[in-house]
């Protein structure tokens, strides 16, 4: 995946954050999912091909998993 992208995303849970962990753990170009505490309950690392399929992971896949209230999607750049 040389020219594709990575992003981190945070995750709020409105149920048990280690579930939801364990749902993202098995999507298709999940990195890690990791349950954490502060303000946000979940942190995934996921990586694509493009901006593009990015964007669909996160709305088609990862906002469907049950349980989650919001997400917030962090784009790696590299300078």
């Amino acid at each position: 995946m040389a020219n594709g992208v990575k992003a981190y995303i945070l995750i709020q849970t409105v149920t048990n954050a280690a579930h939801v962990a364990r749902e993202i753990r098995d999507l298709d170009g999940v990195l890690t999912a990791d349950d954490v505490s502060g303000p946000y309950d979940v942190i995934v690392q996921i990586a694509a091909e493009n901006m593009d399929e990015l964007g669909k992971s996160v709305v088609n896949r990862i906002q469907a998993v049950e349980g989650i209230s919001r997400t917030l999607t962090c784009p790696v750049v590299q300078f």
